[in-house]
């Protein structure tokens, strides 16, 4: 059985993480500082499995660190906007916050069996943009805002950790994420909140921006795929193998949320140009491939499905692909339409 410390654990892809690693058996130190990213729903379900144990504790300021295998650190403050309006708490959480896990990790004591692998959650954003082809994990790192810069700034800590000090690591460099219980501040959450207030959706650069789009729990699962490898010390990109424009993007939130087609132009503000914007986001992920891993959810086929239109939101779960309970309750992600579902039907002004 593993032994791991998971950050992040009530953010979107920490409860796909968590989800899976309590799934195969391990024992999970759940670490959380709970922001108002968190999503405390899913704290009493984690909670009911033996083999959980949560901390309540901010990566900064965390002063012990559990025997583990492997510390997944996926904390982080990761809204681009918000970097830019005040980068200091993405210097604090995402450069300071790994500085101390590294130290944690080098000076854990020789009495336990090995010092645990950093598995740490970095960014496409690091590379900066590229109009064709696809970033590969031995390029040069060139962030473009404050957020993408702190990211890459965590990587450099590593790589220096790693010879100074011989700490082992992981690096995943995912694409967008999205799922359901994601917090309203990334793009189609806040669409939906828009919608819903009746209120257009800023489309940055007039929507032209082009993103790769990758599922949570495909996310999960190339960290899974990477633990069991016992690959160290290497670099993965992690990509949908699906990109689209931001424009592109939205058209589909709006015929998910009105169930028809409309005009999209009347419900998006074009004329927004936000600092520090990168063009295009592309990863190639052959290396990570190579291990048996492939996404299995696909963003076009998510965004027609219709299921779980009828069941009440407050008795599920949002955010969980599937997982079965002590209980034997069992939980269901419903993809894209659903995610657009979901947030008509829970959030309250």
């Amino acid at each position: 059985m593993k032994l791991v410390a998971i950050t992040g654990c009530l953010g979107l892809i920490g409860v796909h993480v968590t989800k899976k690693c309590l799934a195969k058996g391990w024992k999970v130190y759940g670490i959380d500082k709970c922001t108002y990213a968190a999503n405390l729903n899913f704290l009493k379900d984690f909670e009911m499995f033996e083999n959980f144990t949560f901390i309540n504790e901010d990566i900064s300021n965390l002063k012990h660190l559990p025997d583990c295998d492997y510390v997944i650190n996926i904390a982080a403050e990761s809204h681009v906007g918000n970097s830019i309006i005040d980068s200091a708490d993405f210097i604090q959480s995402n450069i300071v916050g790994v500085k101390n896990l590294l130290d944690l990790i080098r000076r854990k004591p020789n009495n336990v069996a090995s010092q645990p692998v950093l598995f740490h959650f970095s960014t496409d954003e690091v590379y900066g943009d590229i109009d064709k082809g696809e970033h590969i994990e031995t390029d040069i790192l060139k962030p473009s805002n404050p957020y993408s810069a702190s990211k890459a700034s965590a990587d450099m800590l590593i790589f220096a950790w790693a010879r100074t000090y011989g700490v082992k690591y992981v690096i995943l460099r995912p694409t967008n994420n999205y799922g359901i219980g994601q917090y309203p501040e990334k793009l189609i959450p806040v669409s939906v909140k828009l919608l819903q207030r009746n209120k257009k959706i800023r489309l940055h650069d007039a929507g032209e921006p082009v993103r790769n789009w990758l599922h949570s729990a495909d996310t999960a699962d190339a960290v899974i795929k990477i633990i069991e490898s016992g690959n160290i010390n290497e670099i993965y990109n992690v990509a949908g193998g699906f990109e689209q424009k931001n424009k592109e993007t939205v058209k589909k939130i709006i015929k998910c949320f009105f169930e028809d087609d409309r005009n999209y132009q009347d419900y998006v503000d074009l004329e927004y140009k936000r600092m520090g914007q990168d063009v295009r986001y592309a990863l190639n992920d052959d290396k990570l491939r190579q291990l048996g891993w492939e996404p299995k959810r696909n963003f076009d086929n998510e965004i027609q499905v219709d299921a779980l239109k009828n069941y009440k939101w407050d008795e599920i779960k949002p955010q969980v692909h599937e997982i079965t309970l002590p209980s034997n309750k069992r939980i269901f992600d419903n993809e894209i339409q659903e995610i657009v579902d979901y947030y008509k039907s829970n959030f309250k002004w």
